[in-house]
């Protein structure tokens, strides 16, 4: 009979839509087998006709747009975003890639070629690891090195993807992952064990931003990483999932492991903690509360049963949280009946995204030097040489989509200046170097290893060899040199600072970034982007790499002088900030735009204690992103309230405020040099 055929001729309590997803959960998990649950614990969950279940598929991707389903807004990737400091403009990004995933699952499920997979309302971010150290391949995907900055833009994430709270039903579910403590090195992921990490680093930097998002929003799904954490599998850690994410964070959703992470549990030559042994791994899985497994492992589930490893109950815990997500998305309900299934198809890809994607675009660009030769005039003779300045795919980041069209930094140029003033670099007044490396280098678990990578990692921050040598030939023969550089990563750019006249920083710009290149090198756009990360000087800056321990790493510990402070970024005009005052328990800062541009600024509010001698010698606490047209002041107001002056106490094991002597940093960087301050004193 037909799925519509099935639902007209039955009427039980799961199909009626006016009662709580979970009440309708609840009744048709006392429906189905044992066989037929353990089949919708698969990431690829089957039909079950006879029940009007449809086929689902809950791999999905969405980092920074609707992912690997063909056309869609590429919007820059994540590290890029986060440049931006700009939580607003991201939820209206992820409101934008939620609302063309969505119209990929109308899509196919009006036409169902091809695999469900990246089809479905499920998606798998925001990746709300920390930025440790700059060779993870993966830290492209992240919101950068430091907790507050990385839980405020996860924040956003999330609420753009899942919709207003105030809908019958969720637009999307975000995916808080990899939980936790993962940060590299990628091609060791499934051996490695992070053990001997101090409490105070799990409270203040791997576990902060999962804890921080849970409490202030109602997110869906957490991945579970594949490394070991103090010798036991994430997505089988007792401590991880039950104490602490269970227990401490009070988390209600469901756990998916990451894709194969359970198979490592068991498989030769990975963590092998229960070797040979399937049954016993994916027990522990599901009894740890792993719920979906992305992988095969689960395909034991009914051989643990049977073995006594597993009950039927510990089944059903998981069940009963899949299928609530699904009610609540309303997949489980006519197509027709969802609100969120009448979307306009006409919005995917449309014009009103793709300008949003220019708009971020220019907001994640990072003026990271500049002697006065930027903005350039647009009649100036230009040569625009360099490995990525026609290179579209550099553009995308990985976990992409496909564009309607991509402008690369050569196009946009050229649509910026006209074709007269691009010329031969013998000829040209000012070179306009489109280098750095990009996304087919560095990335998750690469099979290539070019000379300075692994796996997708970099065994070095420096500039390509190659590229170093060009820029000094160039500066040789007397030309001045602007510096565009992609990465999704920190960049040693020790002798291109003296070479070049200016650098800007580009990550990976997106389907719009030649644009937004072209709008900030030429001054119609005021650069605002800060860095979201440090900018070591050279390799000898770096820990080793598997070196957990968060002293030294960040701008948090790191005790050299860095080539760009974290929270650094130029601009066209000149911000000054006054002596800030405390009144009626806020900090009032203010700042004033003395140059003749109007710009944006990012105010920076950085926390320190006195008697906290093993903490971190400064740590973000607030910031804000405010626009000030030219001549003009703003009045900033940060609460002075216990996030404030939460430290690490060791009696708890938790972050609290307690008495002593503070200093509030604020500025535009981490940089203390150019900080102002202001001593406090709490009792």
């Amino acid at each position: 009979m037909a799925l519509c055929g099935v639902l007209a001729a039955q009427s039980f309590p799961y199909q009626d839509a006016s009662l709580p997803a979970e009440q309708r959960a609840e009744d048709l998990l006392g429906r189905l087998t044992l066989e037929q649950k353990a089949s919708l614990m698969m990431n690829a969950s089957p039909a079950i006709p006879e029940l009007g279940i449809r086929e689902y598929n809950w791999w999905n991707e969405a980092l920074h747009g609707a992912a690997r389903a063909g056309l869609a807004t590429v919007f820059p990737q994540a590290i890029g975003m986060a440049s931006s400091w700009d939580e607003a403009l991201l939820e209206q990004v992820f409101d934008i890639a939620s609302t063309e995933q969505r119209i990929k699952f109308i899509q196919y499920r009006k036409d169902p070629q091809g695999s469900p997979q990246y089809h479905g309302l499920t998606v798998w971010t925001p990746n709300i690891n920390i930025f440790r150290d700059p060779r993870w391949g993966r830290g492209q995907e992240t919101y950068g090195e430091d907790p507050y900055l990385t839980s405020r833009m996860g924040y956003a994430v999330v609420k753009g993807l899942q919709g207003p709270d105030t809908e019958k039903y969720d637009k999307l579910h975000a995916c808080l992952k990899h939980y936790a403590v993962h940060s590299g090195p990628e091609g060791i992921r499934h051996q490695f064990d992070a053990r001997d990490i101090s409490w105070r680093d799990l409270a203040e930097t791997y576990l902060y931003a999962f804890g921080e998002i849970i409490s202030k929003i109602d997110v869906q799904e957490v991945m579970c990483a594949y490394n070991r954490f103090e010798g036991e599998p994430c997505c089988g850690s007792d401590q991880l999932l039950i104490q602490l994410l269970r227990g401490k964070y009070g988390y209600k959703g469901l756990v998916v492991s990451d894709c194969g992470a359970i198979d490592d549990f068991w498989r030769e030559g990975r963590h092998g903690t229960y070797l040979g042994e399937p049954t016993t791994a994916v027990a522990r899985a599901v009894r740890t509360g792993t719920d979906l497994e992305c992988g095969s492992s689960y395909r034991h589930l009914l051989d643990a049963v049977r073995e006594g490893k597993l009950s039927e109950q510990d089944i059903d815990v998981s069940v009963r949280r899949l299928l609530v997500a699904r009610f609540r998305l309303g997949e489980m309900d006519p197509d027709e009946s969802v609100s969120w299934n009448r979307i306009d198809e006409a919005l995917l890809a449309c014009d009103a995204h793709r300008a949003k994607a220019l708009e971020m675009a220019r907001e994640s660009m990072v003026l990271l030097q500049n002697n006065g030769i930027l903005p350039l005039r647009k009649d100036v003779k230009v040569a625009v040489l360099g490995p990525n300045a026609a290179d579209s795919v550099a553009m995308w980041g990985n976990y992409n989509g496909f564009p309607v069209r991509t402008v690369t930094a050569l196009e946009g140029i050229t649509a910026k200046v006209g074709a007269d003033h691009v010329t031969a670099p013998d000829q040209a007044e000012v070179i306009i170097y489109v280098g750095g490396i990009s996304p087919r280098m560095e990335g998750e678990q690469m099979r290539n290893s070019p000379e300075g990578f692994d796996r997708g990692d970099r065994t070095t921050i420096e500039l390509p060899r190659a590229q170093r040598a060009e820029v000094d030939s160039l500066r040789k023969a007397g030309k001045r040199i602007v510096f565009v550089n992609f990465s999704g990563s920190a960049m040693g750019l020790l002798p291109e600072t003296g070479n070049c006249e200016a650098i800007l920083q580009a990550w990976y710009p997106g389907e719009a970034g030649g644009t937004a290149i072209a709008d900030v090198l030429f001054g119609d756009y005021n650069p605002s982007g800060r860095l979201p990360v440090t900018f070591y000087r050279s390799d000898d800056d770096l820990p080793g790499f598997e070196d957990y321990d968060m002293k030294g790493h960040t701008y948090r510990y790191f005790e050299g002088k860095p080539l760009f402070h974290f929270g650094h970024g130029l601009s066209y005009t000149s911000f000054k900030y006054r002596r800030a005052r405390i009144w009626k328990n806020e900090l009032v800062i203010r700042v004033r735009n003395h140059g003749r541009m109007d710009g944006d600024e990012v105010v920076q509010v950085y926390m320190g204690k006195r008697e906290d001698t093993e903490g971190p010698k400064m740590a973000l606490r607030a910031f804000r992103r405010v626009h000030i047209p030219a001549g003009k002041s703003v009045k900033v107001r940060i609460p002075l309230d216990e996030s404030m002056f939460a430290t690490y106490d060791e009696a708890s094991g938790e972050l609290k405020a307690t008495p002593g002597h503070f200093t509030l940093w604020y500025g535009p960087s981490a940089d203390q040099e150019i900080l102002r301050h202001r001593k406090i004193r709490r009792r």
